[in-house]
């Protein structure tokens, strides 16, 4: 976690408020794995003195927690958001001594009561069960610190405004998978707990279907490749992810891709997730020495290949103006509707910024 607040301790116990950090696109790490493989965030945690007697969890925490009732903590306890020295508990186990109790979620933590903003969403499809919406580049998904308002949740929070059953804060509901900052794309909305449930398991199961489009640096030896490589913290600058090959540490990632169009300098690619890590596709390809480009984060706002001479800067620059951020766009998402069970699959054009930069390659290319 990027910053850890101490709170005033209570009857002896610890509790400690795990803050997040998304200014720009970055999630903290997340703590814990949950068997039908959601990455879990932790919010709070507490850990019970040696003189406490036994207690439902739900008792337990409620006593300790402002403006939380035992009811929305029972919907945490279902949910598996309630973790004992790191296993999920119901709502009615035990508290003994010595316990360590977290309360994770599927999200960073919120600092801020959700406001609900009049933020247009560009809705692909919406039925009862799910929500499927097209993010812009430049909207941050999740509030955090330095991003208080204007967010995707913000979002959703005025868009369900009039429906009692959506509860933005409520674990169960909600954002079922994220893209960056600065990623264009498509996003699922579940508005049941069911919904979440059946979609977190085929994005666990590597059913869903994702396919991104990239503009990248440099020129593949091959037009179809996988690179498999685990994704963790880059312990040199905590800003970035790194891929590691001791399989120890980090998590399993892997992106297939495949070559739609070369300009020499840069390339357009096809990218199917088989895992979804974080920075996943944007790491993968720094990785194998094709950055995104202008992809500030991981160099690739730099000319990377190229000639050195002024009018070739000038058409680099040009281009970063063009698309003031890293050309990458999720353009497909296929997935089993949670009731019906029918297969749903959804398309969306690539972005104008990055269809014009495709543009100005391809006309720069034929020119030389």
């Amino acid at each position: 976690m990027e910053s850890v607040e101490m709170t005033e301790n209570i009857d002896d116990e610890e509790v400690i408020n795990y803050s997040s950090r998304e200014s720009d696109g970055i999630e903290s790490e997340s703590i814990y794995t949950t068997e039908d493989g959601r990455e879990m965030y932790e919010h709070f945690r507490f850990l019970a003195d040696k003189g406490q007697a036994l207690l439902r969890v739900d008792k337990f925490l409620v006593a300790r927690m402002e403006k939380t009732s035992r009811n929305r903590i029972q919907q945490a306890a279902e949910a598996g958001c309630i973790i004992v020295n790191g296993e999920a508990v119901k709502s009615s186990y035990k508290v003994k001594p010595g316990d360590v109790i977290s309360i994770v979620m599927d999200r960073p933590r919120y600092e801020l009561e959700i406001i609900p903003e009049d933020i247009p969403l560009d809705i692909v499809y919406e039925d009862n069960e799910v929500l499927v919406v097209n993010k812009p580049a430049g909207l941050v998904v999740h509030p955090g610190h330095g991003n208080y308002h204007g967010t995707l949740v913000n979002a959703l929070a005025f868009h369900f405004r009039d429906n009692p059953d959506y509860d933005v804060n409520d674990p169960r509901l909600g954002l079922v998978h994220r893209i960056d900052k600065d990623t264009s794309g498509l996003l699922v909305v579940a508005k049941t707990p069911e919904a979440k449930t059946h979609l977190g398991l085929q994005f666990f199961n590597k059913t869903t279907k994702r396919q991104y489009v990239a503009v990248v640096w440099g020129d593949f030896e091959t037009d179809k490749g996988t690179i498999v490589g685990n994704i963790a913290r880059n312990p040199k600058n905590k800003l970035q992810m790194a891929v590691f090959d001791d399989p120890t540490i980090g998590k399993h990632a892997v992106t297939h891709y495949e070559v739609i169009e070369s300009f020499g300098y840069v390339s357009v690619v096809k990218c199917v997730l088989e895992t979804g890590r974080t920075h996943q596709i944007r790491v993968h390809m720094r990785h194998k020495g094709h950055p995104l480009f202008n992809d500030a984060r991981y160099g690739g706002d730099q000319i990377l290949k190229g000639t050195t001479f002024a009018k070739y800067r000038q058409f680099i620059d040009n281009c970063f103006a063009i698309c003031p951020r890293q050309a990458l766009h999720a353009k497909t998402l296929g997935f089993v509707h949670p009731k019906t069970g029918q297969q749903l699959d959804f398309d969306t054009p690539i972005p104008e910024d990055m269809l014009n930069l495709i543009s100005k390659w391809r006309e720069y290319r034929k020119s030389e």
